[in-house]
């Protein structure tokens, strides 16, 4: 007997103690909608067997009188299709017989299948929910995990699919089940739970994830969920933030490979927009992405290599050789090479806004 993993194993347990769970995004259906739906096509099964059954009056016997009418083939579909049959309206004739056999008893079917069609979508809703999960784990692969669906979270997820990143290729974990609904809503899949136990994250698949984002609400928190993800994925790219500037060096000792202090940098930006309104305005365009211009980072074609920082299409900023960040004007940059990567300025390209989640 094959026995589970010992990642499912904790993701169960925990479960189990912290009620974290997996929310796949899913379309909305309104109930009212749906149960309209449901008694419309058991009116239409009805009405359809009622004609069927006046079709051909001419083969049933009523025990009350010799001949039926058109409410008479009523009252005979409602007690046929409700299983009633009181017996006193009968088909005789081979025709009518026949029609009952071939026709109106998988009308009858249909009908009660509609009717219980409720409580069979509830006994089967856990079947098919575990099954979408079991596709979904099989194909995760190199994902990127959001750990806090806030406004930074958001912001880096709208940045991250304005570059091409997929939605099913992003996991949101967030503690708020409200947070993760929205999130489902924008076609995420969501994780409720604390992203600080390593069992949440391991739900998340963060086992096997290329990239993971932390964006808490508090630092404290981001280092305990840096440390927590390093440990189960040594070579995803970590990136988190901060509030205070002197938290940083804790975060990367941590094990996150880029930290950026939420706090100075919009106080730098306070700073540089009273010097220059101008410059502030352009800076925060640039770190917008998908309005008027973005920074992207790119590999050196083959027609720049051996060319000049200053002789390439696009406006390159920093040249990236090996773990080296060059200026443009670092004499070093130039003449560029094949292995180089760029960070240009290029004009952006639209980007749909995500939803807000509901605030606590």
């Amino acid at each position: 007997m094959k026995l589970p993993s010992r990642d499912v194993m904790a993701r169960n347990a925990d479960e189990k103690v912290t009620g974290s769970r997996i929310r796949l995004p899913r379309r909305s259906v309104d109930p009212l909608r749906q149960v309209s739906r449901r008694i419309l096509m058991a009116l239409g099964v009805l009405l359809l067997t009622v004609l069927i059954v006046y079709a051909d009056r001419g083969g049933y016997h009523d025990n009350a009188d010799e001949t039926l009418d058109f409410l008479d083939c009523a009252y005979y579909a409602t007690v046929t299709l409700s299983t009633t049959g009181y017996g006193d309206i009968v088909p005789y004739s081979d025709s009518a017989r026949l029609v009952n056999i071939l026709v109106i008893t998988p009308l009858r079917v249909l009908f009660l299948i509609i009717l219980v069609g409720t409580t069979l979508e509830v006994l089967t809703e856990r079947t098919r929910e575990e099954f979408r999960l079991k596709h979904w784990r099989s194909n995760l692969r190199d994902h990127t995990v959001i750990v806090g669906f806030g406004t930074k979270g958001r912001s880096a997820i709208q940045t991250l699919c304005a570059t091409g990143l997929r939605k099913d290729q992003i996991v949101i974990v967030d503690p708020s089940s409200k947070v993760i609904e929205v999130a489902n809503m924008d076609g995420f899949v969501g994780v409720v739970g604390d992203a600080t136990r390593s069992g949440v994250l391991l739900r998340a698949e963060v086992q096997r994830a290329r990239q993971i984002v932390i964006a808490t609400q508090r630092d404290d928190t981001a280092v305990l969920v840096t440390l927590t993800a390093r440990q189960l994925n040594r070579g995803a790219k970590i990136v988190a933030a901060v509030r205070e500037e002197e938290n940083a060096p804790l975060l990367r000792q941590s094990g996150a490979d880029a930290v950026i202090t939420s706090a100075s940098a919009a106080g730098r930006l306070l700073g540089l927009s009273v010097l220059s309104p101008s410059a502030g305005t352009v800076m925060e365009d640039l770190i917008q992405q998908g309005s008027g211009l973005d920074l992207v980072e790119r590999p050196v074609t083959k027609a720049e290599a051996g060319r000049s920082v200053r002789e390439t299409e696009d406006l390159v900023v920093s040249v990236l050789r090996g773990h080296r960040l060059l200026s443009y004007d670092d004499p070093a940059a130039s003449p560029l090479q094949l292995t180089d990567r760029v960070i240009t300025i290029v004009r952006a390209a639209p980007v749909t806004p995500l939803s807000t989640p509901p605030e606590d």
